[in-house]
């Protein structure tokens, strides 16, 4: 009798494989080489940071800067840059660079983790993504050392690629203090540095590829170049924009006069402070400002941006700018009475519809259910546990002085909650139904109400 051998489908195999970087993560950061003190920290606490490195989240039960040494340091900057760039990515990049090429098992990997529609040019698309992360990686490394070699001599550059690296994957974490970039809620430079690490990481690098592309075509930006770019890097530039710009207003205004966060700041302090917590919602997990003291409204606006997180093909977390996108075109289309989902003239399929529901529906079923868990076993406050999961579950970070509270139970939780955001819940559907045959035979269909 011959043995079947177990095969696993490239969903599972990616699953695996940030799986296996968080347990052998969690293990270095178990040693006593990597805490600060020289004594193993608790399994369940090393677990927990290599998750939140891998997953790119932010969150921490024990301080970044003060917990590790600069080899635990080391570790988690690994961590965080293979969690960014994805698993299979950096392994496929190890291929290139050794001067081999990739099979067709490997390209589909890379295809099917960056969730790409075709195989064309993987080899070329994953060695530019490489090289162009760490090009950004480096410009805001040296950006940041404006600021922090001045300010910590030769450690400023360790901390400028640390948070260079950390903000690109949008992961959230850094090295300078116990309260995120509060210290740099006035200063410009790491306000802008920051902004732009977490947009470019963020907005996808499909969207770059296509710009330029697009700008190669006509060979200066301008309407011309926004014209030539693909229905899926419209879609994500424009909901980016409209998010940023109504998420800074929502903040300015709900914020205005709150002492706790802005509201001794002179205007311009005030629009810059909105502006960074509008962008760093968008899973990167940074604050300038304390994210218990925020108003109730802003923690709900909050929460929306967190949800929706960045776009597709990138470093962010979230259900993606284009998912909400779509599911808004459909709502429309539904309310018009309309057989077409259409977007900037263009007709969705059928397939990108349900996909969009699918993960919309999955993420917040995540997300309730680990508040609603965080909350039981937990004494806080239930808008502080919905903060802490929603972040989790979106990979973003940012908590409402919450994660130093956890319980074992809720450490467990969060750690669940931080996979299952960063693989995607659809993947992890699909990942155990590895043989989906076509129904042979139909069901009957009938009408059923809606609303």
């Amino acid at each position: 009798m011959k043995s079947k051998r177990l095969k696993l489908t490239s969903t599972q195999i990616i699953m695996l494989a940030f799986f296996g970087a968080i347990v052998i993560g969690s293990v270095l950061l178990a040693l006593p080489v990597s805490s600060a003190s020289g004594r193993p920290v608790p399994y369940l606490d090393a677990l927990f940071t290599a998750t939140t490195s891998v997953c790119v989240t932010g969150l921490v039960t024990m301080p970044t800067v003060s917990a590790w040494s600069t080899f635990g340091h080391g570790v988690i900057l690994l961590l965080i840059q293979i969690g960014g760039l994805g698993v299979i990515t950096v392994f496929s990049g190890f291929i290139i660079s050794a001067g081999k090429k990739l099979g067709i098992g490997y390209r589909m990997l890379v295809q099917d983790s960056f969730n790409l529609n075709s195989l064309d040019g993987m080899m070329e698309f994953t060695n530019k993504v490489i090289l162009s992360s760490f090009a950004v990686e480096g410009a805001g490394a040296l950006l940041y050392m404006t600021v922090f070699v001045p300010e910590y001599g030769a450690r400023g550059i360790w901390i400028s690629v640390f948070t260079s690296v950390s903000a690109f994957c949008n992961a959230g974490l850094d090295i300078i203090s116990e309260n995120s970039l509060c210290d740099y809620a006035l200063n410009p430079v790491v306000n802008f540095t920051t902004m732009f690490l977490i947009i470019m990481g963020g907005i996808g690098f499909v969207v770059w590829l296509d710009i330029v592309r697009a700008a190669g075509r006509v060979k200066t930006m301008g309407a011309k170049t926004l014209s030539r770019l693909t229905l899926h890097s419209k879609i994500a530039l424009s909901t980016t924009f409209i998010l940023i710009v109504s998420g800074t207003l929502a903040v300015l205004v709900f914020e205005y006069n709150n002492p706790q966060t802005i509201g001794n700041m002179t205007f311009l302090q005030k629009i810059q402070a909105s502006l960074f917590q509008s962008v760093t919602t968008r899973t990167a997990g940074f604050a300038t400002v304390p994210q218990e003291n925020l108003t109730a409204p802003t923690a709900l606006i909050s929460m929306l941006l967190m949800f929706i997180g960045g776009s597709p093909v990138g470093t962010a977390g979230g259900i993606k700018t284009v998912t909400v996108t779509v599911i808004l075109a459909c709502a429309l289309a539904a309310v018009k009475q309309k057989d077409e989902v259409t977007l900037f003239g263009r007709n969705l399929s059928k397939q990108a519809v349900k996909k969009a529901i699918g993960v919309a529906a999955m993420s917040f079923m995540i997300a309730f259910i680990s508040g609603a868990l965080l909350s039981a076993v937990s004494q806080g406050d239930v808008l502080d546990a919905l903060y802490e999961s929603v972040s989790a579950c979106a990979t973003v970070g940012l908590s409402r002085n919450f994660t130093g509270t956890l319980t074992p139970a809720g450490k467990a939780i969060i750690i669940a909650t931080m996979y299952l955001g960063r693989v995607g819940p659809i993947s992890l559907a699909v990942a155990f139904n590895r043989k989906i045959k076509p129904a042979v035979v139909k069901s009957p269909v009938e009408e059923v109400s809606i609303g």
